[in-house]
């Protein structure tokens, strides 16, 4: 069917509609309560459109719909198709960052917690996202510290139930000892798993009550010690409740969101209260919305439609900064999924607007940082950095490593030193790669790093917060190793990726002890402004070292050639000259200072020949 064929056809049903151009690629997706009312106003001159509509509409050579039962079905496809083609022409939801959660394996017979970045439908309880990323790394130890679930994996579990022991968890009071049965029972240890999980969903109220009421119980029965560990964990749970910054007036879950935009780029922020209390921030920035004819309210409705029917956590209230025409669709497509009423809200007033006020002052706040044409406060990247990596602290100071080489001849590396945020050329070293032959990048890596920090130590100089590496998982083993090899397999290390023939681009990082976890960068963030600016000066440091020695041996085996020149002569006139240029350009007045008449004539002549063509 031709596509005029297609327009006369489409049914009135609700559905989502698909425009293609000319080579069958998806250019939008959208969704109507009529495809048939919908898309054909596409097609109608009379119809005003802003210029991106237009250029849409002059784009589309073909179209495809779906059918939906309700235009709330019709809304849920449509994110989920979006998210899934990504569409030039729609509106993207792109989140700044990867956060991690926290996963308690509550589909385990004895539940454990750790961190993960990938959230997967396997039965395991998720939590998050984390932010910054530090705070669940700090969860983890306060759970494992005052909860003491276990921590190791279910091999190592195994091991120690045959063995009839606990392990040095136990000893240390990080862990109940489920292994063990006489230590703790599985009842014991599924009441302790529910502690966790009520903790992890912000219901700190109603797990603080929990235990009071367990250890007067156990005060009743005259069990002391039992009582004792239950008031230690409520006085815990409670000072975890009332530490928080910023409280409000309601124990219901609520998101709050507030943006700012300027000409064609835009930040949006999300503030998540959980029981009165902001948990948590999200970042999102858009650099290529449309000037003219911008309608926030309809911009911002297809954001949170994607957002929320696609795998995340739907609270009970949502406060927008502005109202659009599908609110009430997406609160219904919301209430369905979430099981209880859903509201969206935009205040105009009171404490409410006040709280969408301020998530909007920090919305103009990322903005400045991300898009301004201005100094970077370095100290703030350095702890978006730590956040985005999992340092253990900001990397004030960062050395970073390149090979430069061509077929392994003049095998050099190059190291430069980044210190808030600045180049510190007076640190900045070279090596000359002496114990590999050929090109063979990762073991000149494992030498340069084994060398450099084998003499820091030696020297008991303070070691760099972050090592990068200049290459993949090759170089970033072989660097790893070396420093394991010198017992300092604790510094943070990353690798610096490129795509495959792409010099000037940054694909993404590799942390070390994370491989198999990438982490990717926004090319306009300033994390990456300050990634690129370190790979790069490592680059151009190692490039001109290699090509300052490659031209050192052209220029001796150039001398050498001239009969009479031998390694003395050679150095004095490299010492006195500096470069082959300058010896083959030198009179024979300037040359017969350094050597006799006869062999100054001899220098000349051998330039002279050269100079003439053949």
């Amino acid at each position: 069917m031709t596509l005029d064929e297609k327009l006369n056809n489409l049914p009135i049903q609700p559905g989502v509609y698909i425009h293609k151009n000319v080579r069958g690629q998806i250019i939008y997706i959208g969704k109507a309560k009529s495809l048939r009312n919908r898309v054909r106003q596409y097609f109608q001159s009379s119809r005003a459109m802003d210029a991106k509509t237009q250029e849409l509409v002059a784009r589309i050579a073909d179209l495809e719909y779906i059918v939906t039962d309700t235009e709330v079905e019709a809304l849920v496809l449509e994110s989920n198709l979006i998210k899934q083609h990504k569409p030039r022409y729609n509106v993207m939801l792109k989140d700044d960052k990867s956060y991690p959660h926290l996963k308690l394996t509550v589909n385990e017979e004895l539940p454990r917690i750790f961190k993960t970045r990938q959230v997967e439908k396997d039965g395991g309880a998720y939590f998050g996202p984390y932010l910054p990323a530090s705070l669940a790394d700090k969860t983890v130890r306060l759970i494992n510290r005052e909860f003491q679930l276990r921590t190791c994996s279910d091999e190592v579990f195994e091991i120690y139930k045959r063995a009839g022991r606990p392990c040095m968890e136990y000893q240390i009071k990080r862990c109940a000892g489920p292994c063990q049965k006489d230590l703790c029972k599985p009842e014991q240890y599924r009441e302790t798993v529910n502690d966790v999980q009520l903790l992890l969903d912000g219901k700190d109220k109603e797990l603080a009550d929990k235990l009071e009421a367990r250890m007067l119980k156990a005060s009743e029965e005259m069990r002391f010690e039992l009582a004792a560990k239950y008031r230690d964990l409520m006085r815990t749970v409670r000072a975890l409740s009332e530490n928080q910054k910023m409280m409000g007036d309601t124990e219901l879950d609520v998101d709050i969101f507030g943006y700012h935009r300027d000409a064609n780029q835009l930040a949006l922020q999300l503030f998540t209260m959980r029981e009165g209390r902001i948990i948590g921030r999200r970042e999102f920035y858009w650099e290529d919305i449309p000037v003219e004819g911008f309608n926030p309210g309809q911009f911002l409705g297809e954001v949170w439609a994607q957002y929320y029917t696609i795998g995340n956590y739907i609270p009970l209230e949502i406060h927008v900064p502005v109202d659009w025409d599908d609110r009430p669709l997406l609160e219904q497509a919301l209430t369905e999924k979430r099981g209880r009423r859903v509201r969206i809200l935009d205040p105009q007033r009171g404490s409410k607007r006040e709280m969408i006020d301020l998530v909007e002052k920090n919305a103009k706040i990322g903005f400045d940082q991300r898009f301004r044409v201005i100094k970077p406060d370095w100290s703030k990247v350095l702890v978006e950095m730590q956040e985005l990596l999992g340092l253990p602290n900001p990397p004030h100071r960062i050395e970073s490593f390149d090979i430069s080489n061509i077929q392994g001849s003049e095998n050099v590396a190059g190291m430069v030193v980044c210190e808030g945020g600045e180049m510190k050329k007076s640190d900045y070293r070279k090596f000359i790669i002496k114990t590999v032959e050929g090109a063979d990048d990762f073991a000149s890596m494992r030498e340069a790093v084994g060398r450099r920090y084998g003499r820091m130590l030696k020297e008991e100089k303070q070691l760099p917060d972050l090592v990068f590496i200049d290459g993949g998982k090759g170089q970033l083993s072989a660097a790893s190793a070396a420093m394991h090899e010198l017992g300092l397999a604790d510094v943070p290390m990353a690798g610096i990726v490129k795509p495959r023939g792409k010099h000037e681009e940054i694909s993404h990082l590799l942390v070390k002890g994370r491989e198999d976890e990438p982490v990717f960068l926004e090319k306009t963030s300033p994390v990456m402004r300050l990634v690129r600016m370190i790979r790069d000066e490592t680059h151009r440091y190692a490039v001109s070292y290699h090509r300052q020695r490659r031209a050192m041996r052209d220029f001796q085996s150039e001398l050498t050639s001239i009969p009479g020149v031998g390694e003395k002569l050679k150095e004095r006139l490299l010492r006195n000259f500096g470069s082959l240029k300058r010896v083959g350009e030198a009179s024979l007045e300037e040359l017969r200072p350094f050597v006799g008449q006869r062999q100054a004539e001899r220098i000349i002549e051998h330039f002279r020949q050269q100079k003439q063509p053949e």
